[in-house]
């Protein structure tokens, strides 16, 4: 019978994956003719790309991410390559995120869960309030497109940079995998930067403001970034995470990241280094995680309490921003004639003023630079005040989320900090091995930099703030999780015995 339906087949079988290949090919060609001939674009050459991306997504979706982890450090704006465009992605990570996004949900629908320990975190429920709160105000947002896209960015940030790193980060080696790859990429973007740098003048702080683009806006986010990791670098290098033989090469990698650090001139940038030094020296010296609390409200009251006092100090100083590294450190508390700080007041005004307007929903996520130009006070403007008010964002990640998604929008944000930095201490706390615990303080280190930055600055809907953030995360709450488990199987072995 299988004879005689072999001989019955008009085409062999042989034959038909030839037939297909040579369809679709043709298909192909003509579809990408028309398109080049008649509608005068080259979109149909991606078809091809985007295949190849969306079945590695499927088969091996964690080279995938290590791609754009990869391509973070040297992202570009669509805006800086096509101009007039109605929206603005950051090339080629975020359209690589989407895809990952799309087939995490399509795996998540087929069966294929996320260890439920992962998923079920403290990190992991605070992370659904602030993504839920944030899909409430996009739904009422003023600008509800504007949202959503705002939200979508954020959901494909944490999902693939918090949950499946978390997973992937079962295995240390990939931690280890992603803060090197990470680094190790950002190094070309250091000495574009430096050389740059000299060429206007090394000392030349104005240079320094615009120097690192395209890949990054300006020196301030740049500057937030390197931050991050100083800190982590510093525990590979000093922390006994590496073979000796590597010691060299870490310690010159970290060298290179304060180098660049210094001469970014961003003052916010440094102090958040003296801050996160500030969270390691109260770490060794093993205060509770309670009084650290308490300590933190007990400053923010005072502050509060005597802030007209501080304001009259501040006032006296007007050194404002210099070439001179010292004097440029020193303008960071001239509230009187340096107009960066004076356009950051104004910026905060216009977010306090927002909210108050609506205290519950916010204007909604990612809305405040469509919104706060007829907040500006004419006595707060600055000559970098623009009357469209296009000068971008709220300068706060706390005070930005307070103005677009309310009071308790801002509120989830600081609940991720504060549950981040509760897990990673006690899981600090939890275990006696060095290399572990080198890990997590160097990832609280690098997180607290941002935090502190977060006064100042927000750029967590940019790719190269975002991929460390919620990946030091994922590191705190991978080893948290394993450490638990060690610790549930250490105890449970001497009750047996």
């Amino acid at each position: 019978m299988e004879e005689v339906r072999q001989n019955n087949n008009i085409i062999p079988d042989s034959w038909l994956k030839y037939i297909f290949f040579y369809a679709v090919s043709i298909a192909f060609i003509l579809g990408n003719a028309f398109l080049v001939l008649k509608k005068d674009t080259l979109m149909g050459v991606a078809i091809p790309v985007i295949l190849m991306v969306l079945l590695t997504a499927f088969y091996v979706y964690d080279k995938l991410i290590w791609l754009v982890v990869l391509f973070t450090p040297v992202s570009v704006p669509l805006s800086q390559l096509a101009y007039n465009l109605p929206f603005d992605l950051h090339m080629p990570t975020e359209p690589l995120l989407l895809g990952i996004l799309i087939v995490f949900l399509i795996a998540q629908a087929a069966g294929k869960r996320i260890d439920r320990n992962i998923t079920k975190h403290p990190v992991a429920i605070v992370i659904y309030f602030y993504l839920a709160w944030m899909a409430l105000t996009s739904v009422t947002s003023t600008l509800p497109v504007v949202s959503v896209k705002y939200w979508l960015t954020r959901v494909w940030f944490i999902t693939v940079f918090v949950f499946l790193l978390a997973f992937l980060f079962n295995k240390q080696k990939n931690i280890e995998k992603f803060i090197l790859f990470f680094t190790i990429a950002f190094v070309p973007i250091i000495f574009y930067t430096l050389l740059r740098h000299v060429k206007y003048g090394i000392t030349n702080d104005n240079a320094a403001h615009w120097v690192m683009c395209p890949f990054f806006n300006d020196h301030t986010s740049y500057g937030a970034v390197l931050a991050m990791f100083i800190p982590i670098l510093a525990g590979f290098a000093f922390g006994g995470w590496f073979e000796k033989k590597y010691r060299f090469w870490l310690i010159a990698l970290l060298g290179l990241f304060i180098i660049a650090e210094v001469f970014s001139f961003s003052r916010a940038a440094w102090l958040s280094l003296f801050f996160s030094g500030g969270v390691w020296l109260l770490m060794k010296l093993k205060i509770k995680f309670k009084h650290l609390f308490f300590t933190l409200a007990a400053l923010l009251l005072i502050t509060f309490t005597f802030q007209q006092q501080i304001l009259e100090r501040l006032e006296r100083n007007s050194q404002d921003s210099s070439s001179n590294l010292m004097d440029h450190f020193t303008s960071m508390t001239n509230i009187t004639t340096d107009a960066s700080n004076l356009e950051r007041f104004n910026r905060w005004n216009c977010a306090i003023a927002l909210f108050k307007e609506k205290p519950v929903l916010g204007w909604g996520p990612g809305t405040y630079a469509f919104n706060y130009a007829p907040y500006q006070l004419t006595r707060q403007r600055t000559i970098i005040s623009t009357n469209s008010g296009d000068g971008g964002n709220a300068h706060s990640e706390y005070l930005g989320a307070l103005a677009e998604s309310g009071f308790i929008g801002s509120l989830s944000f600081v609940l991720i900090i504060l549950v981040v930095l509760y897990t990673g201490i006690k899981a600090y706390s939890a275990t006696d091995d060095k290399r572990l615990k080198t890990l997590l303080i160097s990832s609280i280190l690098g997180l607290t930099t941002y935090y502190f930055h977060g006064i100042f600055n927000n750029f967590l809907d940019t790719d190269k703030a975002s991929v460390p953030f919620w990946g030091f995360t994922a590191i705190i709450v991978a080893l948290d999780i394993y450490i638990k488990k060690a610790n549930k199987e250490k105890n449970s072995l001497s009750g047996s015995s």
